[in-house]
């Protein structure tokens, strides 16, 4: 059995497929893959997230699924992402246990406080910058970023339209952990990509 917290706490580059196709991308340089599927019915995304979960069991990846926590579970991955109107953090993890991962969305450092009295493992800041994969979200910038430092002991991941361009203003907030999608698969070279994400976050 993995040691689920112990990944997670090494873990830097987290990445999110929109779809259960991850054949060009190396999971070396990957510490968390999560399954974003927004439009397929249930039935499909819970064969994808059984078909991720089986190829990266044997690995150091962590799987984690977005949203449904009943497919995170059916699944076998290594747990679930919640956003701000989701199910209650406490209710999943009546459900998911204590051994699996729970991570939750947060725009703010309020919210951020709220997921880590809470009980998070992990959380996602953001969107950072305005992005495609959030459209109509306002980005909440820099400054929302730079007040976690210090006060957010468990890891978080900032997100939202970061790349090789400007994650060096990220790195500048003090944040370690970055998630990202187009970043990686859409470059030429997604391997290559994320190893010069990983390389940045040493």
């Amino acid at each position: 059995m993995k040691l689920r917290k112990n990944l997670l706490r090494r873990s830097r580059l987290y990445l999110i497929l929109d779809k259960a196709v991850i054949s060009s991308v190396s999971c070396s340089k990957i510490g968390i893959i999560q399954l974003r599927d927004k439009v397929s019915d249930k039935a499909f995304i819970l064969s994808s997230a059984i078909k991720l979960a089986r190829r990266l069991s044997k690995t150091k990846t962590l799987f984690i699924v977005n949203d449904y926590i009943d497919i995170a579970i059916l699944s076998g991955s290594d747990g679930v992402h919640l956003g701000q109107g989701d199910l209650p953090l406490k209710a999943a993890r009546s459900l998911i246990g204590k051994d699996k991962i729970i991570g939750i969305s947060c725009h703010n450092l309020r919210q951020a406080l709220k997921a880590q009295r809470e009980g998070a493992d992990y959380i996602g800041i953001g969107p950072i910058y305005k992005t495609a994969t959030k459209l109509g979200v306002k980005p909440i910038g820099l400054i929302a970023l730079r007040q976690l430092k210090g006060k957010i002991k468990i890891p978080y991941f900032a997100i939202g339209n970061i790349h090789g361009g400007n994650i060096n203003e990220i790195l500048a907030t003090g944040a370690r952990r970055i998630a990202v999608c187009r970043a990686i698969l859409k470059d030429n070279n997604p391997s290559r990509a994320a190893s010069k994400l990983f390389d940045k976050l040493k």
